[in-house]
């Protein structure tokens, strides 16, 4: 009676304190004062076998399954709770086998046990093994259904996901969006739409699915309908709505839309950024990426790789290393993807050095890494660097795949290599088994109409055994361009205008073509056509990194403060470039039509006096 009495005081002591957790209100009962009392004690001994189970299931959410494992060896009694949770804390640490090793073992199996041994199974990607223990479960829920079709689906299986769903006794919200997102995935985005018409009563995730669906698929039209439908917008939706602006090129809409959302998370500011980069607007990219900084959010892998490629897009080498200190910082190098971006950054800068440095430090280089170093060498020229790369490659036992071919070619042509680029291309079927694609075949008329064989690069395209595309005839018209091939180049030109009957490049070049051969009557018959078609010459531009400042130019814009000084300079490029022996006048003309007094000024020197009085002249009047 005393013993019951100073432990009925201890519960009096602890009572109002446990009232106001959940755990307590689930887990106790009031009915019986003495046993709730020993419930407590032992509760905040950590002697009840409910104490114990919420110490696992806390040791492996925090990942710490070798503390969960010394807790669960401990315990002298455990029952299905204590086992489902060790099991599922190993597979959601990575350590399935671990947890096959522990369900072998159970003496007593529930459904959930066998729904986390299914769920552990998709989550490390062994979809087979997942099917098997579906087919050998004693009884099935809802839950059960749920997890096999969702993991099918993962992983594009989805007539036998369909065959599955069709089968089911009893389908709930969860079974039909599964199921949408299956069938947006393989683009049957019709399917995924009569589903969801089914579905009873919608949940936020599957207005969302469905919505991201049109987004993936194109149907961008339908995805704001039904945008406007959905009766709760959540942060997932609008962001799949910001995602879908982008891709349509909407930067405004998606930028309105962005900032009237109140909860932003990182993953919208993800996709604003990577819509900026994607859209050829890589200096807002940044600004949004610094915005986002200031907001105190974290950059993850994805706003890495748009900010890197941003940088990429710059040239912009130092911002480039400022944020590989980040990626150091916050130990991203072990991230494939990242790694890959920031050797493609610094190959678009210039610096090969550090491209390698960071592909040096992969443990195990994928395809997709050694893709990126080779096409880093095949930009910069360096042939031997890149077949060298593409041997180690293969001694890695990696099998190369298109993309490998095509920098392989790439690097062809900047080194000026014809026949071995006729071998790699021929050796792509015939080694490898891989069918070239119009890339491919863009890549060799290119190299073959640099080095002037024009013939033979027609002969290629008509041979080819598809239609040739925009890539294939560009090719083609650009060299024709360079070797005033009028022929030739009134053909791919005809042809590229059905293909692509809005690209101002076509027409400038056909152009040019006639200005070199001094056809006049053609160049303005050419842009009279331009002209009747509503074509209009999209202003060129570049940038240079200068002093932590981008600085870009636009063709025809005026607004640099230092404007005047870019004139002459180029003034001064122009006049040069006449005094070189081969290099025609009117050939300049074509060039820098906006700069023609420059060229007319050396004309008319050029006539009279020589190169020296023409540099002394120049000096003179414009330095």
């Amino acid at each position: 009676m005393v013993v019951f009495s100073s432990c009925k005081l201890s519960c009096t002591a602890l009572l109002p304190k446990f009232q106001t957790s959940s755990l307590f209100r689930r887990n106790f009962n009031f009915s019986n004062p003495f046993n709730l009392c020993i419930s407590i004690t032992n509760f905040c001994t950590g002697n009840s076998i409910y104490s114990r189970n919420v110490t696992i299931g806390q040791l492996t959410r925090a990942g710490n399954v070798d503390a969960a494992r010394h807790v669960f060896d401990k315990m002298p009694v455990r029952d299905v709770v204590t086992w489902n949770s060790m099991l599922t804390g190993y597979w959601q640490s990575g350590f399935i086998d671990e947890s096959k090793r522990l369900f072998m073992l159970m003496p007593e199996k529930n459904v959930v046990s066998w729904n986390s041994m299914i769920a552990g199974c998709v989550e490390n990607e062994r979809i087979d093994e997942a099917c098997v223990y579906f087919c050998k479960m004693p009884e099935r829920n809802t839950s059960s259904w749920n997890a096999i079709i969702s993991g099918l689906v993962r992983n594009g299986r989805i007539k036998e996901a369909t065959s599955l769903f069709e089968e089911m006794p009893q389908r709930n919200v969860i079974s039909y969006t599964a199921m949408m997102d299956g069938y947006a995935q393989n683009g049957e985005i019709e399917r995924a739409r009569d589903l969801f018409d089914q579905i009873p009563h919608k949940n936020a995730v599957s207005w969302t699915v469905m919505i991201r669906g049109y987004v993936d698929n194109g149907n961008f039209a339908e995805a704001k309908a039904l945008f406007e439908m959905m009766p709760n917008k959540n942060i997932v939706a609008i962001t799949a709505m910001i995602t879908g602006y982008c891709k349509e090129g909407e930067m405004e809409n998606a930028r309105c839309l962005f900032e009237d959302t109140r909860n932003k998370d990182l993953i919208s500011w993800n996709a604003m950024i990577a819509g900026y980069e994607q859209n050829g607007n890589a200096e807002e990219a940044l600004n949004m990426t610094y915005k986002m900084l200031e907001m105190g959010m974290k950059p993850d892998h994805a706003t890495l790789i748009s900010i890197l490629c941003a940088c990429s897009s710059l040239a912009s080498l130092k911002q480039g290393r400022q944020f590989h200190v980040y990626v150091v910082k916050e130990n991203f190098e072990s991230h494939g993807s990242v790694c890959n971006a920031l050797t493609t950054m610094y190959n678009k800068c210039g610096s090969i050095p550090d491209a390698e440095a960071v592909f040096r430090q992969l443990d195990i280089p994928g395809l997709v890494s050694w893709n990126t170093i080779i096409a880093g060498y095949a930009h910069h020229g360096y042939y031997d660097k890149a077949i060298g790369s593409f041997d180690k490659m293969r001694s890695n036992g990696l099998k190369p795949d298109g993309i490998t071919f095509l920098n392989i070619l790439s690097s062809c042509g900047h080194a000026g290599k014809v026949k071995e680029s006729m071998n790699w291309f021929r050796s792509m079927a015939n080694d490898y088994g891989i069918t070239p694609r119009a890339e491919h075949y863009a890549c060799i008329i290119d190299i073959l109409s640099r080095a002037g064989q024009l013939v033979k690069a027609y002969k290629i395209i008509i041979q080819m055994p598809f239609e040739a595309d925009a890539r294939v005839w560009g090719a083609l018209l650009s060299a024709c361009r360079v070797y005033s091939n009028v022929k030739l180049g009134e053909l791919a030109a005809t042809r590229l205008i059905e293909l692509e009957p809005h690209n101002c490049g076509t027409y400038i070049m056909m152009s040019n073509i006639y200005a070199a051969v001094g056809m006049w009557k053609e160049v303005v018959r050419v842009r009279g056509l331009m002209k009747d078609q509503g074509v209009k010459k999209q202003p060129g531009h570049s940038w240079i990194e200068f002093e932590n400042r981008v600085h870009i130019f636009l063709g025809g814009d005026v607004s640099h403060p230092d404007i005047d000084k870019i004139h002459l300079e180029l003034g001064w490029i122009g006049l040069q470039m006449t005094m070189v022996d081969d290099y025609e006048t009117k050939a300049i003309i074509t060039i820098f039509p906006r700069w023609r007094h420059f060229v007319d000024f050396a004309e008319l020197f050029y006539q009279k006096c020589d190169q020296e009085v023409i540099q002394k002249g120049i000096k003179k009047n414009y330095a």
